[in-house]
């Protein structure tokens, strides 16, 4: 499928509230055959999707540490979760070190999610992610590990009010670029 096809029927499932304001945007090099081509998410006429642009807002991690570190993300602990961590522990813990220690477990599982997602965007991989989007379920791309494909989702006009109020807690372990597209939609409703 052509490029301008795809961007087609991408803006034709925007949120009424979102067409205009989010545009997808494609570079290609026909005579640098090297050279993949890059695509990017602009909202207002800003570049805000694209990982290898350091004058983007979103922060992009390059190691599992800063992830770990990073005091904006919050990284909510289940009570199944801790008890998991007192079933391996066999001894007596105290109850706020397996909080840490569940917490600790939790952010180093994000942390390599998060590492694996953020792969260098390229045209072709933005095409194949466009042309799943497309092919699947909008829940199937809600629940995906793909930051686009999140991203499509979230900026679908088929998702309404109360699944993207429901959704805020999940959002809170989505990568940087999926938040901002979440609170970008919440602020359209």
């Amino acid at each position: 499928m052509s490029w301008s096809k795809l961007k087609q029927q991408l803006e034709s499932f925007l949120s009424p509230a979102l067409q205009g304001r989010v545009t997808y945007l494609a570079t290609s090099y026909r005579y640098v055959p090297d050279k993949a081509g890059l695509c990017y998410l602009a909202v207002d006429h800003k570049k805000i999707f694209n990982m290898n642009d350091k004058t983007t807002s979103i922060r992009w991690y390059q190691n599992e540490i800063e992830i770990k570190n990073d005091p904006a993300i919050q990284i909510p602990v289940t009570n199944e979760e801790i008890e998991a961590v007192r079933k391996t522990g066999k001894g007596a813990i105290p109850e706020e070190r397996l909080v840490v220690m569940a917490r600790g477990r939790k952010a180093s599982e994000h942390a390599k999610e998060l590492m694996a997602a953020q792969a260098a965007l390229s045209k072709t991989d933005f095409t194949v992610a466009a042309q799943l989007f497309l092919s699947t379920s909008i829940e199937e791309s809600l629940g995906s590990r793909d930051i686009l494909l999140n991203i499509f989702a979230l900026v679908d006009r088929r998702v309404g009010k109360k699944r993207l109020q429901n959704m805020s807690e999940i959002m809170k372990l989505k990568h940087p670029v999926v938040q901002f597209f979440y609170e970008l939609r919440l602020g359209m409703l």
